[in-house]
């Protein structure tokens, strides 16, 4: 086992990582930015190095500046969290050409995953389902009108390199589809610096579904079932939660045989998600995460299982501390992400914390480096706490989350926690009955 893990990351996510290295006896190494330099994870770890001024790309994205880091405190590992580095395959080879082990899967796993094209033929080949579409790259008009008339309108244009929702228009007819491919490559090569873009089908009413995988370097891979994480804003995720309300056992078991199957046979070491589309009964592969998923303590709640130390136990060289036999669902979970913005505009709302009460009870956590007197940068993602309940069934884990956010007390700066209370009035979320374009609806018409 590793002696200390550098953390390459901030905020909640590297509290996360610290309080899973502490628990299995392994050291810690904070990096910070200066603007971070008080910032909880930077006063638990046991030893901190600033890297930079704020500006992520001076300081989380300075790779140069992380390597100094790890070699001047002797770290062994690095954790890249989610975000930043976390899917960077160049990050992952400068680590292990330096004798470090990066806390992840393989760069050439990271690279294929990467690129949306290729992941869709590679796990087409493993014999997981996706999305009908272009076999590849769309180079011209014309082959992109003829894909278009083959799979049917409408069609969602797609950089190969994207994410967070941009590089992305959905064509409703023909006449549109020219002037999409133009905007997509656009924002595509200014966004990702790569103009490849490709076309699938655009799926009407789909939730999105993903499974949790972990595989280690002994050929072993298990799945820990699937999350619901439909209820989306400009594709950007709001709330998830596990089991999903419209996935019953023989599915989960049968779907996540598969992903865990394919992953298994692609020699796959470390967490992994693999995202679906699901509509009609049937689901279609959109991508694969190569890294710790923001939401992955609803899977930690209903499973018991340390996502994040498993991560630091295979990338160790040891097996899995489970087989698929000893994976058991109890309840359900639900996570809300509390971010400092307006929950009526979304703008950001960075400043300092004067007040923090964060709730408690039976069976309630909250991810959070937050504190009262800290002081939340302009600088980083709006994100400050994530609160996950769990209970016995889907309307138990309501009620216990409507009352812990009535118990949540975040003063001095705005935050979302009014959106998630009147999602708990609104009978659609409550039955369940919601897909990935219902809170684009919502917040249009009831949301506070």
């Amino acid at each position: 086992m590793f002696e200390k893990v550098l953390i390459a990351n901030r905020g909640e996510i590297a509290l996360r990582i610290h309080r899973a290295c502490h628990e299995m006896g392994v050291k810690t190494i904070a990096v910070h930015s200066t603007a971070d330099a008080d910032a909880m994870h930077v006063r638990l770890a046991d030893e901190s190095v600033c890297i930079g001024p704020p500006a992520a790309k001076d300081s989380y994205l300075n790779i140069p500046a992380i390597m100094a880091a790890a070699e001047i405190t002797g770290a062994d590992a690095i954790h890249p969290g989610y975000g930043f580095l976390s899917e960077n395959a160049r990050f992952a080879e400068i680590v292990a050409e330096h004798g470090l082990t990066f806390i992840g899967p393989s760069a050439d796993h990271i690279r294929m995953m990467g690129d949306k094209i290729t992941a869709k033929d590679t796990v087409q080949k493993l014999g997981i389902p996706v999305v009908p579409g272009s076999p590849g790259g769309i180079t011209d008009d014309g082959e992109a009108t003829r894909v278009a008339d083959e799979i049917g309108y409408p069609v969602i244009v797609k950089a190969a390199a994207g994410g967070g929702g941009r590089g992305m228009k959905v064509v409703h007819e023909a006449g549109d589809l020219s002037a999409a491919l133009t905007a997509c490559r656009q924002e595509a090569e200014a966004a990702f610096g790569d103009g490849a873009v490709y076309i699938e089908k655009f799926l009407g009413r789909p939730r999105h579904i993903e499974f949790q995988i972990i595989g280690d370097s002994h050929g072993n891979c298990i799945h820990l079932g699937e999350r619901d994480c439909s209820l989306q804003r400009r594709h950007q995720k709001v709330l998830e939660e596990a089991p999903s309300p419209v996935i019953d056992d023989e599915t989960r078991s049968r779907m996540g045989g598969i992903v865990a199957k394919a992953m298994a046979d692609f020699g796959y070491v470390g967490a992994g998600t693999i995202e679906f589309l699901y509509e009609d009964g049937e689901f279609y592969f959109i991508e694969m995460n190569t890294r710790l998923q923001v939401e992955h303590p609803v899977t930690e709640m209903i499973t018991g299982i340390d996502i994040v130390r498993e991560q630091i136990r295979v990338a160790s060289g040891r097996k899995l501390s489970y087989t698929q036999e000893m994976v058991r669902f109890l309840g359900h979970a639900i996570e809300c992400r509390i971010n400092a913005e307006d929950p009526k505009t979304f703008m950001p709302s960075p400043g300092r914390v004067t007040q923090y009460h964060p709730p408690g009870g039976l069976n309630v956590r909250c991810d959070s480096a937050a504190y009262a007197g800290y002081t939340i940068p302009p600088y980083y993602d709006s994100m400050i706490a994530k609160l996950i309940v769990v209970g016995y069934t889907r309307d138990g884990c309501l009620l216990r989350l409507r009352r812990s956010l009535e118990e949540y007390v975040i003063d001095g700066v705005t935050t979302t926690i009014p959106l998630h209370q009147s999602l708990m009035d609104n009978d659609d979320f409550k039955t369940g009955a919601y897909d990935i374009h219902w809170l684009e609806k919502f917040l249009a018409s009831e949301a506070p």
